[in-house]
């Protein structure tokens, strides 16, 4: 009787590991051949590892979720759903192990400045900032993360909760549904439930025009947000940079997202706080 509820636990198609593997080959889109023939696994071992058939080996978890370009958070589930142990850190910033990405992270910050740059985890909450961010926060108002609420600094906070940033956005219309449609791709493609609570709690106070850019896109190269506070015209693009070899659960969840001046005003405007700083 034991050994028979063992053979039918593992042949469960939608038992911990045939569920999550199958979800992460169609979260990329990807047939079981296509998962096979990219892994350099056969495919009919592919699908016995999907319909419980066959229990995998911790290298093969490890093999398969690198083909799937899973996260390294993710990848200890997988390992737990297995019954292995999971195989990545999640290290505090202030950790001695962290010391070197820590010190790659404020040198970029500081490296850009007059212009604002932050580093973000997988649910846009904000780590670590430079300056000319926190001159920036504080011209949308000093309590401005108290109206947004959240335990956090989260930037989609920021931008979509209804006593954010939305009315000081001059091109709203184009810019949000792409802020919003990106913060959905990114939860999707990393597995992010916490960007998925995010977006779950900011999802009631978007009306329908969030879903579609609501004005032409003229082609440019990037598309800039252009904001209107305190009489000043601010027009920014951002450009964001990960750890591309990253081993620990923290590091690998992390961004940096650079903001750069779109016009010569805003420019102008930035290295002049920096000269009177």
């Amino acid at each position: 009787m034991v050994t028979a509820s063992i053979h039918a636990a593992r042949s469960d198609p939608d038992s911990a590991f045939p569920r999550l593997l199958r979800e992460w080959r169609q979260k990329r889109r990807l047939s079981q051949l296509d998962l096979a023939l990219t892994s350099g696994v056969s495919q009919r071992h592919v699908s016995f590892l999907e319909s419980g058939r066959a229990n995998p080996s911790r290298n093969m978890i490890l093999q398969l979720s690198e083909t799937l370009d899973v996260p390294l958070r993710d990848r200890n589930a997988l390992l737990a759903a297995a019954g292995f142990a999971p195989l990545f850190r999640t290290r505090a910033l202030d950790d001695p192990q962290m010391a070197q990405v820590l010190s790659a992270i404020r040198m970029m910050l500081t490296a850009h400045e007059p212009f604002p740059a932050i580093a973000l985890d997988r649910a846009w909450n904000i780590r670590m900032s430079n300056q000319p961010f926190e001159l920036l926060g504080s011209l949308l108002g000093e309590d401005v993360w108290a109206r947004v609420g959240g335990a956090e600094r989260n930037l989609m906070r920021l931008f979509f909760h209804p006593q954010g940033i939305r009315s000081l956005v001059t091109n709203w219309s184009t810019i949000g549904p792409l802020i919003w449609r990106r913060a959905q791709r990114e939860a999707e493609a990393a597995g992010g439930l916490e960007m998925k609570a995010v977006l779950d709690d900011l999802a009631p106070f978007q009306d329908e025009t969030i879903r579609w850019p609501g004005a032409d896109i003229a082609l440019v190269p990037v598309i800039p947000f252009n904001i209107l506070v305190n009489g000043m015209n601010l027009s920014m693009f951002a450009v964001v940079a990960t750890f591309g070899t990253a081993q620990d659960v923290t590091a690998d969840e992390l961004r940096l997202e650079t903001l750069y001046p779109a016009d010569a005003e805003t420019e102008a405007l930035f290295r002049g706080a920096e000269a009177a700083r």
